[in-house]
């Protein structure tokens, strides 16, 4: 038999993308391919591109130029473009790129095999390689939108909402358990729709049902929508002791002008109320937002009411991205009346309110012990995080590796000794060290 390429596959973007990259390098593996992971020691490199806003297209399209040069210079015998970007421009990328050998859309699985003579194990497309770190991963419950947020290009991309079978979920976190991940993060466009095809959005169900698998000691829910939160997911999150107590809630406004502009289904009042529900029934709860500066709706009154919310609410973890206009979505007839310093400027303000936010915040939890999970280890700490800190977005705690023995992937309750804006500091709990 001749012998199979090397292939590289470089995933852009966010989570949704990683779980896509994963079950397409474990199909990979399942047909025999090497799995490299620099470009320069590959045969062929697969891209999987994100084209959610200006930035994130730039990064992609500069990636593919990437190896374009590495395949003119011979080091590459193939370029293969997926995901976010090619679904969107496919069109526009052939005319403007014509040295890529083939462009595919989002979950194109078969035919990207097929291009390398593979073939798809249906059987097994729940099975995955991580890249994460083995103890935590993202479960991805649902693909698409149905949301009609005026500024957000996913439906072109990703298609209308459609949520997994729970059946099979189950079986994908099982085996994500079984291969030592003790850490499931669910993801989705809009994870607070999972089920709503049953009329039933039962998103707690499948959460307490995770939770029951063994092996897996945390559940974290990401991307959740503020207009219809379902009810009983508040009282899982709540009284389950294995879901963490964190929710992730991009808001992207608070004035009702620019709410109903951007088409959420929410006002501010609605919004607030849910925001003191959740704190009430989940006392402690960590609670993560991104909001969007810059909207062709936001004057300067609308942004310093964004700013008046912020302090107001004392948002543990926050996000803020300029407004990218977006071809073909229902905000793109407003054009982009705000410029781009003023964005920028917006963004910094909001920032710094929550940097003094968070600063405090951090300050308060010196003294305490906390339950943390090891990612890591750098130079002279331990790298972990506690539950109100999801992975690769929020902040870290810093474990001096000289004075303590950690074990990356294990749990250890830490006493937290020092802070900065955004990390904490800590070494073993008195207990752990006897």
């Amino acid at each position: 038999m001749p012998k199979k390429e090397k292939i590289s596959i470089i995933t852009l973007g966010c989570s949704k993308n990683t779980v896509d990259s994963e079950r397409l390098m474990n199909q990979f593996k399942l047909n025999k391919f090497s799995l490299v992971d620099d470009s320069n020691d590959a045969d062929s490199v697969i891209i999987n591109t994100c084209g959610f806003i200006d930035a994130a297209k730039e990064e992609s399209i500069n990636t593919i130029l990437e190896a374009i040069e590495l395949k003119k210079s011979g080091k590459l015998k193939k370029v293969i473009v997926a995901g976010c970007l090619s679904e969107r421009y496919k069109e526009d990328l052939l005319k403007e790129i014509p040295e890529v050998d083939a462009f595919f859309g989002t979950e194109k699985y078969e035919e990207i095999l097929k291009e390398f003579g593979a073939d798809l194990k249906y059987e097994l497309l729940g099975e995955r390689s991580l890249t994460t770190p083995k103890h935590f991963a993202y479960l991805k419950i649902s693909e698409g939108c149905d949301n009609p947020c005026s500024f957000c290009a996913i439906p072109l991309m990703r298609g209308l909402h459609k949520s997994a079978p729970m059946e099979d979920l189950l079986k994908e976190v099982k085996f994500l358990a079984d291969k030592g991940v003790k850490e499931i993060n669910i993801i989705g466009q809009d994870t607070t729709d999972y089920g709503k095809e049953t009329g039933n959005r039962n998103a707690a169900e499948l959460i307490r049902k995770i939770t029951e698998v063994k092996g897996i000691e945390w559940v974290r829910l990401l991307y959740a929508y503020p207009s219809h939160f379902p009810d009983d997911l508040i009282d899982e999150i709540a009284n389950n002791p294995k879901v963490c107590k964190y929710v992730d809630m991009p808001l992207q406004h608070i004035s009702d002008k620019v709410l109903k502009s951007m088409r959420r289904g929410i006002t501010k009042r609605r919004t607030i109320e849910l925001l003191e529900e959740l704190k009430k029934r989940v006392p402690g709860i960590t609670l993560r937002t991104t909001f969007i500066v810059g909207y062709p709706a936001e004057t300067e009154t609308e942004f310093i009411e964004l700013c008046d919310f912020v302090k107001e609410m004392e948002f543990d973890r926050v996000g803020v991205f300029n407004y990218s206009v977006e071809e073909n979505t229902p905000s793109f007839i407003l054009g982009d009346p705000v410029p781009d310093e003023v964005k920028e400027e917006r963004k910094s303000i909001l920032m710094e309110i929550q940097k003094e936010i968070s600063t405090w915040k951090n300050e308060k939890l010196i003294g305490t012990t906390a339950k943390v999970i090891i990612d890591g280890k750098d130079g002279e700490y331990y790298i972990g995080r506690t539950e109100r800190d999801a992975p690769e977005v929020d902040g870290e705690i810093l474990i001096n590796a000289i004075d303590n023995e950690l074990k990356i992937g294990n749990f250890y309750d830490i006493e937290i000794d020092d802070s900065n804006e955004y990390d904490l500091f800590g070494n073993l709990a008195r207990k752990e060290k006897r």
